[in-house]
């Protein structure tokens, strides 16, 4: 498949010596059909302006311009990836900028006018995906600065991301993102596509997030899932005793019943925990060992 008239990906990578490092956590995907179908699960891109993770030699980056983006900020940490990134700028003037950092110290608000909202497209690095999803959906305020997330994780990772209650992956990653967001795998990615070839499937996840998610505290909805599930075999009655409160009491006000187990609970469920936990906390509830 061809998209531009810029190199194959393979010649890029030898041109620049592009080596992938185990401990950036790169696998560079070089299949532009698979890049191009990435791009596509994010929607239109007419206009947009994305904001991608982890580009390395820049396969992913050309898809999204091809595809219409009117701008493209990509985040990069490897210095040796800069190089490359630069020709696919120069290639589509004006639209690419380049920003060497780390993902997860870098302002995304201020990447953007103050009323706009980016697409993320992204080939996560492994190291990374988890705590970087984890920052976007805790972002303050909300609505947040992105209008989706279209995301490649290890699928394990995925799984637990779009996991309901009842799966064996739900936790507490599942709750965080179905509180705020919802998440479906489009589709997996064989180890084959990727250079090195990593040793699991991964999966690329589509995210939005939901303009009015429940009323919470994201700080007491951790901390209520964070107690349910530190013991997810147990019934809740005894693992929601660490959280310093009556857990009968706690429960008979979530309307949950005690002897049911996080894995079951829904994430209104949990919602109304972290609200009715706060609630009792407030009016000083007697604790108990």
């Amino acid at each position: 498949m061809t998209i531009d008239t810029l190199p194959p990906l393979r010649e890029v990578i030898r041109a620049h010596g592009l080596s992938a490092l185990k401990s950036l956590g790169q696998n560079f995907l070089l299949d532009l059909n698979l890049t191009s179908k990435i791009a596509r699960t994010a929607g239109r891109l007419d206009e947009r302006t994305v904001i991608e993770v982890g580009p390395g030699p820049g396969g992913l980056t050309r898809a999204i311009l091809a595809l219409g983006a009117r701008r493209v900020v990509a985040i990069e940490r490897d210095p040796r990836c800069v190089a490359a990134l630069a020709e696919v700028a120069a290639h589509y003037p004006g639209r690419l900028e380049i920003i060497e950092g780390d993902a997860l110290e870098i302002d995304y608000r201020a990447l953007l006018a103050p009323e706009e909202r980016a697409v993320v497209i992204a080939n996560l690095p492994y190291n990374i995906g988890t705590p970087l999803l984890i920052g976007w959906l805790s972002a303050d305020p909300w609505p947040p600065w992105y209008e989706s997330l279209t995301l490649m994780f290890q699928r394990e990772v995925a799984e637990r991301i779009v996991a309901a209650p009842g799966d064996a992956h739900y936790g507490r990653l599942a709750v965080l993102t179905g509180w705020r967001a919802q998440a479906h795998i489009a589709f997996d990615v064989p180890p084959s596509a990727f250079v090195p070839p990593p040793k699991v499937t991964s999966s690329v996840v589509h995210l939005v997030p939901r303009r009015e998610p429940l009323p919470c505290s994201l700080k007491v909805l951790e901390r209520v899932t964070e107690a349910g599930f530190g013991q997810r075999r147990k019934m809740l009655r005894q693992s929601l005793k660490s959280l310093g409160v009556d857990s009968g009491a706690l429960l008979e006000a979530a309307g949950i019943a005690p002897t049911e187990r996080a894995e079951r609970v829904t994430v209104d469920g949990f919602v109304a925990l972290a609200n009715a936990w706060m609630t009792l906390r407030e009016a000083g509830a007697p604790g108990r060992a």
